[in-house]
């Protein structure tokens, strides 16, 4: 299949079927993937543990990966749609309030878990009383107990949602009579194909994470974290004027 058949393929689906129902879709995943953890032990396989490839190397850094593929995706179709510099630059200021969230988001699931939870002797479970807090805990080679907020729920789901409606643009370019240049247009249809392959990635890692890791409410707060972040700005206040904007429809080009 050549290029401009997979991106003609990932648009039709990404309007059809993804856009409408993957808020829903994934809480259904925290739900059920949280109740079969719950119910029976799973047998092990190479996703259930922490270290496998896609952990590392991709979930760890997942807002990264998210932003590096999102930054030049925004300001190149966006900049085409509307032939205005400050406007993509604006729009590609919806990074920045997403690193907001995710940095803000994190340190209060870190700080909940500071306080609501007790260090532990990691082989007998005694409670240690001398280590008060999570870092100190850890540093010294204990565990640490607390309501521990699923950073990978909240995040995962987060940039799923985020990278749908920024990805949702490349409808609008298929509309235009006025075809961006072959280089432009490799460039905007590649970051396409690779937003969409990492997408997936994304999907398939959160049914994991709902599968295997952490107990039910801490991946039902996290889940919610995530989509309630996504629908204050996309739903909400990118629809104001004093804000990065929601990615451009034809409708609404610029004279």
């Amino acid at each position: 299949m050549s290029l401009d058949g997979v991106v003609r393929f990932l648009t039709t689906f990404h309007r059809g079927c993804l856009c409408r129902y993957l808020a829903p879709l994934l809480a259904l995943i925290t739900l059920g993937g949280s109740l079969v953890k719950a119910s029976q032990p799973l047998a092990e396989s190479y996703f259930s543990n922490r270290r496998n490839v896609l952990n590392v190397y991709f979930v760890k850094f997942s807002w990264g990966w998210t932003v590096g593929l999102l930054l030049p995706f925004i300001f190149t179709s966006n900049y085409f749609l509307q032939r205005d510099v400050l406007f993509a630059v604006r729009r590609v200021t919806s990074c920045v309030v997403g690193t907001g969230i995710w940095f803000l988001s994190t340190r209060t699931f870190h700080i909940i878990e500071n306080f609501t939870g007790e260090c532990y002797e990691s082989q007998n479970m005694t409670v240690l009383h001398q280590f008060d807090n999570l870092y100190t805990c850890k540093k010294n080679g204990h565990l640490w107990l607390g309501f521990d907020i699923s950073g990978h729920s909240f995040l995962l789901s987060y940039c799923v949602l985020i990278m749908t409606e920024e990805i949702a643009v490349m409808n609008e370019l298929q509309k235009v009579e006025q075809k961006p240049g072959k280089s432009i247009a490799t460039i905007i249809k590649s970051l396409f194909i690779a937003l969409n392959a990492l997408l997936f990635l994304w999907i398939w890692m959160f049914f994991c994470t709902a599968l295997y890791f952490h107990d039910m409410p801490h991946k039902i707060i996290g889940t919610a974290f995530g989509i309630s972040a996504w629908y204050g700005t996309y739903r909400f206040w990118y629809k104001k004027p004093f804000s990065p904007g929601l990615p451009p429809e034809i409708g609404n080009k610029k004279e």
